[in-house]
């Protein structure tokens, strides 16, 4: 949990992203429901929600959080009752997308791996529950943070912006929820895509291999194979969405690790802090260093 990144390069960065990302979720989600594209009614609606749930995140954490926090610092969403609501539905929204990667990456192991399970669970209706599953669990699980925070100004009895409270960094009790929110996203789910992606590509291997030497046998000549090529467009489909989770996964961990080190070295007194605290009345606002 860090402050919202400040720069010449964040401030071009952040619109970039807003205006390519927001026009390229809608897209997804107006033309995904008019062709299939080949892809099975269970594949569309996990990337639909996956869609949904990435244009949420571009609206609340790339434009309200971020733009907003660059160029219109003092706003009304800066107050910290919404600054702190604001927080909760970024660490969800975050969140739903990480698990919806993973129940996608779990149904395409088990309708290429699992046969027999492929019929009752690779379904519409078990993709619908499970999304709403994940996005129940997730909002009790990221409310808790809307207790984390506390007012960093004060100003004419209005309370501004939202910083950590340090019993956050020092109580056990927090410490242990925050290491099972970590654990829970993004740790157990980048082990989790990663084991099913491998798992999942040693069953293509070996069920291509065989089905290669049967096709051989009877036929004898190599012909094209068309459960194969269904396999492959799959394959690609659920690399190219794991991996992109991977990547930017990657990021975070660095982030998050770097920040983590930082708030070490304050507590521990390595690095100094200047405390600063704003006093207001009425008739006069001062700033006190």
């Amino acid at each position: 949990m860090h402050g919202i990144p400040r720069g010449l390069v964040f401030a071009i960065y952040y619109p970039i992203l807003a205006a390519v990302g927001v026009p390229a979720n809608l897209a997804v989600i107006v033309i995904l429901p008019q062709r299939t594209c080949g892809l099975s009614r269970c594949i569309l609606f996990y990337l639909l929600a996956m869609a949904v749930t990435d244009l949420l995140i571009m609206v609340i954490v790339v434009i309200l959080n971020r733009i907003v926090g660059i160029y219109f610092p003092f706003s009304i969403l800066s107050m910290t009752s919404i600054c702190s609501i604001r927080a909760v539905l970024n660490f969800a929204g975050v969140d739903i997308s990480a698990w919806l990667t993973v129940a996608f990456t779990f149904d395409r192991f088990v309708a290429i791996s699992c046969q027999k399970l492929k019929i009752t669970y690779c379904t519409v209706r078990t993709a619908a529950w499970v999304t709403v599953f994940i996005s129940a669990v997730v909002g009790v699980k990221n409310t808790f943070m809307y207790l984390v925070y506390e007012p960093m100004y004060v100003v004419n009895n209005v309370a501004w912006f939202c910083g950590v409270k340090a019993i956050f960094y020092k109580s056990p009790e927090w410490a242990a929820y925050d290491w099972i929110r970590i654990i829970l996203t993004p740790c157990l789910p980048f082990i989790l895509i990663l084991l099913l992606n491998a798992l999942t590509v040693r069953h293509i291997l070996a069920a291509n291999r065989a089905r290669r030497r049967l096709r051989t046998q009877s036929n004898g000549e190599k012909q094209s194979d068309p459960e194969m090529e269904k396999r492959r467009t799959s394959v690609v489909l659920l690399f190219a969405i794991s991996g992109s989770f991977i990547l930017l996964y990657l990021l975070f961990f660095m982030s998050t690790g770097y920040a983590r080190v930082q708030t070490s070295l304050i507590l521990q007194g390595t690095i100094p802090v200047i405390p600063l605290h704003i006093f207001s009345n009425k008739s006069d606002t001062r700033f006190s260093y």
